[in-house]
């Protein structure tokens, strides 16, 4: 058997056991980055599924990711959503393959999930950015050396040659703009780039990103993002400044600074993800 077949397998597994715990069907998806996992908590007459309870769900052993699926409905001014939320992701750097890293996104298409918003923390490399800004992705470098799409394509699961010149939907990005308005929070834009970790990036790592042309820096998403269009849901992208990037601030970088800083965005953070899926789930 293909390693994609054998993905395949594994995820109609996946989604059919969610499918059994929850008659909730999913319009939008959202996957919730490093200490942000709080959003799930906005959900009404919810499921939460720990990873560890889905066969063949890879679990994060990072702290600030709880590691469970949780399917409700979100009640606003747009009307009701049904929403399932990642409460945290795994990584490239804990040893997990491309497969793994983005099961979570694959099953989130096989519930029915059209929309998805990838959240993450990361660092800011643009100047002009400080810990607690929110940005919108709005085109990424993949620089992880690694990708979900090599080896023998699976046509079930999308095409060999997926297009991603758009990969960051400009639809959905103009609703989490209106979103950010609404809800009264300034939203920057900008370039993410992701790199392999898990160690931060040295100061003239941070240089050379700047000259390629990055605004954000972090380890998570990128593959994420291939995936999920390479499956045909439209994505759009959400950062949340977590400190700034190495040789930009005199102190030095820790993944405690990165929940401290979500713990302390959480609410504008959450208003804006909970109008945004509002929005996204019914859009024409």
């Amino acid at each position: 058997m293909t390693r994609h077949a054998d993905l395949s397998t594994r995820l109609s597994y996946a989604a059919a056991y969610v499918r059994g715990k929850t008659d909730a069907r999913p319009d939008v998806g959202v996957v919730l980055g490093s200490g942000l996992g709080a959003f799930a908590e906005r959900l009404e007459n919810a499921t939460a599924i720990p990873y560890a309870d889905i066969m063949g769900f890879p679990v994060s052993r990072v702290a600030g990711h709880a590691g469970k699926l949780v399917v409700g409905e979100l009640h606003g001014p747009h009307g009701t959503a049904v929403v399932a939320a990642m409460q945290g992701r795994v990584h490239l750097y804990e040893g997990w393959s491309p497969d793994d890293v983005t099961f979570g996104v694959r099953v989130l298409g096989g519930l029915g999930v059209r929309a998805l918003l990838l959240t993450n923390a990361a660092g800011g490399i643009d100047p002009a950015l400080a810990p607690g800004d929110l940005v919108r992705i709005t085109d990424h470098l993949n620089l992880t050396g690694q990708s979900p799409l090599i080896g023998e394509n699976d046509e079930r699961l999308g095409p060999r040659f997926p297009d991603m010149s758009a990969a960051w939907d400009p639809g959905l990005g103009a609703l989490l703009d209106a979103s950010a308005a609404a809800v009264g929070v300034k939203l920057g834009r900008g370039v993410y780039a992701g790199l392999l970790g898990p160690s931060y990036e040295t100061p003239a790592e941070v240089r050379m990103l700047r000259t390629l042309g990055a605004d954000l820096v972090g380890m998570s998403t990128v593959v994420e993002a291939i995936a999920a269009r390479h499956a045909g849901l439209k994505i759009a992208g959400l950062s949340v400044v977590s400190n700034l990037a190495a040789g930009l601030a005199p102190t030095r970088l820790s993944h405690a600074d990165v929940q401290q800083t979500a713990d302390r965005v959480k609410e504008p953070l959450g208003a804006v993800v909970a109008d945004f899926l509002g929005r996204a789930a019914h859009a024409r």
